[in-house]
């Protein structure tokens, strides 16, 4: 079983139109409600100089969240699911907090991991080795040659 946080980044980081593509071939619609949003706001990004040092405000970001239930249980039992996403995408938000409901049910598991992280994940495993491809044919490699004196 892949780990909710892996799936969530692989959500995010997949363009809204894939994400939807992959989502109507596993043809899984239930019934849900919005408990919270789609709604847009800020988050603050905090870095580190080098990566080890004290934390610091880098700046803010637009974020877009959304949670949801789903509808066809009792209340107490129904999965409750969360997206969010950079950038103003409510319709990528909602989504991504209906796989995160749906994966939580078992009947579903396998299909969502299988049939729609798995292929996201290499999708988006292929563009960055092509990005870093691209990015590599153009490395310039210096050298200093010492004097001998």
């Amino acid at each position: 079983m892949m780990e909710p946080q892996r799936r969530q980044r692989i959500l995010a980081l997949t363009p809204r139109e894939r994400l939807i593509e992959h989502w109507q071939r596993l043809d899984i619609r239930p019934d849900y409600r919005c408990v919270r949003g789609p709604e847009v706001g800020m988050a603050m990004v905090r870095g580190r100089m080098g990566g080890t040092g004290s934390a610091f405000n880098l700046g803010e970001m637009t974020l877009t969240r959304a949670s949801v239930q789903l509808t066809d249980e009792a209340a107490a039992e129904a999965p409750l699911g969360h997206g969010w996403v950079k950038g103003r995408d409510p319709r990528h938000a909602e989504l991504m907090a209906l796989v995160d409901a749906c994966a939580q049910r078992h009947c579903w598991q396998a299909a969502i991991e299988e049939g729609l992280v798995a292929p996201l994940a290499r999708a988006l495993d292929a563009e960055r080795a092509e990005a870093a491809r691209r990015a590599a044919a153009t490395r310039v490699d210096f050298f200093t040659m010492v004097r001998g004196e």
